[in-house]
Formats: structure tokens, sequence, C-alpha cells
């Protein structure tokens, strides 16, 4: 006996998986946390398997779940493309993303690849660059999305990051802390130098350049340290209590959406959103 699974059903799945929870789900899909549960309770009955576990105060996806994210993502676009073919709902104009450096490197292939097979009659046009540079391109509509830094308390943070020192540890028992810095603006130089500032370490800048592909290899080449997120390198400094480094804040991973977007921008943006969830 064929089962058919509605749409409705995948599209809370989905939502559930990429907010992380069912009550920021319910945001997006526009149900009462009840019967958001309820939705997932019929669909798990539906596969007979179950889709979600708790791990502490958070959901988790078991095997079955994780199975169940591609497929129900797969039948999500198709509907959506067969309803899009129809109604002649077609973005007009290029999708508009833009990126950090520290995300171009990791999630631009992936994002932007998956989002050409699913839309393949629509332009990209990506734009990589400085958090605060972006976000004035979408303050003046020149960006669609945009994935970048914010506070750890920003309305538009999707995660948050411990900021580290990264790099030889053995820097790190100095005098004075060698650094490699990103130029400004960067808020993980600022973080940095606030916090030696804080601590009284005295310091230099040994290398300063706007490249993350620089930053990295002057990292990885002992030439100083440098403060990011173990996204950027799983690298953090080992210090004992001699010469201990300062602490550093959280940093929030921020993704932007203009305001009334196309479906197809929408779809941009989930998967945008899936990518950062999954890192």
């Amino acid at each position: 006996m064929v089962v058919n699974l509605p749409t409705d059903l995948l599209r809370s799945f989905v939502a559930v998986v990429d907010s992380g929870s069912m009550l920021r789900a319910t945001e997006r899909v526009f149900v009462t946390q009840s019967a958001l549960s309820l939705q997932m309770k019929r669909l798990e009955e539906l596969v007979q398997a179950a889709l979600f576990q708790r791990d502490g105060r958070r959901l988790t996806l078991t095997p079955a779940g994780q199975s169940m994210v591609g497929h129900a993502r797969e039948i999500l676009a198709a509907n959506d493309r067969a309803v899009f073919a129809f109604t002649g709902d077609v973005l007009a104009g290029p999708a508009r993303v833009g990126f950090v450096q520290d995300f171009a490197e990791t999630l631009l292939s992936g994002v932007l690849a998956r989002f050409a097979r699913l839309n393949p009659e629509t332009q990209l046009q990506v734009r990589v660059g400085g958090s605060a540079e972006l976000l004035e391109l979408m303050a003046a509509d020149r960006m669609d999305v945009v994935l970048c830094m914010g506070e750890r308390d920003d309305p538009a943070a999707v995660r948050t990051a411990a900021m580290r020192w990264l790099g030889d540890s053995e820097l790190a028992l100095q005098e004075v802390v060698a650094l490699a810095v990103l130029e400004r603006p960067c808020r993980f130089r600022d973080a940095a130098l606030a916090a030696l500032d804080r601590a009284g370490r005295p310091y230099r800048i040994v290398l300063e350049t706007p490249s993350l592909q620089a930053l990295r290899a002057a990292v990885d080449s002992g030439l100083g340290l440098t403060c990011r997120t173990t996204h950027f390198m799983d690298r953090p400094v080992e210090t004992g209590p001699g010469r201990p480094l300062p602490p550093l804040p959280h940093v929030a991973y921020a993704r932007h959406i203009r305001g009334r977007p196309h479906p197809t921008i929408s779809r941009l943006a989930d998967l945008v959103l899936s990518a950062v969830v999954e890192l």
C-alpha cells in the first residue's frame, strides 16, 4: 500500500529541523505549538519511525529523521516548482546573496549548487564582503539574503559561537602577544584588542590583511595569534597559568532577508539557514 506524505506535514517537519525547536518553528508555519506537535506525531505514524529525540531541552534528529530531511526537501522543492510553473510565479531578476568570507569558503559552493539545481531558471548574483558592507547593500535594496556576523542578541541570529584565540600556543607565553588580524572594520579584531587592553596584556600587530586566506596562512605558519571561531580553524590556543589570554565574547551568525521576499528568495534563505544550522 502506497503511503502519501502530505506536504503540509513535510513543510512543518523541515521548519522544526531548521528552527531547532517547535516553538521557533511555529513562527514559520503559522500553527500553534500543540498543532505542530500533532503534525509531527502524524508524520511519524505515516513513516512508522521516530523522527526526533530529546537531547536535554533540545530536539535532535534520529537516524530516520536525518534520512527524512533530504527526502522532505526534495518533495517540497518538486511541489513548489510545479506550483510556480502553473501560477507563473517566477522571480523577475536575479537572486542576490551576500556572504562574509568565513562562510564563503565552506557554505558558498554547497548552498548555491543546491539552489541552482532546485531553481534552474533563476540567475544568482553573489557578493563576498564584510558584514557592514553587506548590510549597507541590503539597506540600499541591493541584496536579498545576507549571511554575516552580528552581536549575540542580534534578532537575525540563527546560532552563536564562542570567539577563541587560535594559533601556536607558544606565542601566548611571550611577553608581547603577536597578533595577525583582518583590516578594519572587523568584529574579531575589535574583540581581541579590547580583551587584551582590558587585561593589560601588551601586543603588537605583526600582520594586517583584508584576506581570510592570508590570515589563515599567517596563523598556520606561527607568525601570530588571531581571534576567530573554531569554524575558521581548529587550532585553539592552550595556555597555562603563567600568561593566560583574556576571555573573549560570543559572536552571532546572522541571516538577514529582504522584506516581503519572493518565494524563490525565501527558498534561498531557507537553504542558507539549513547550512548554518548544520555547521
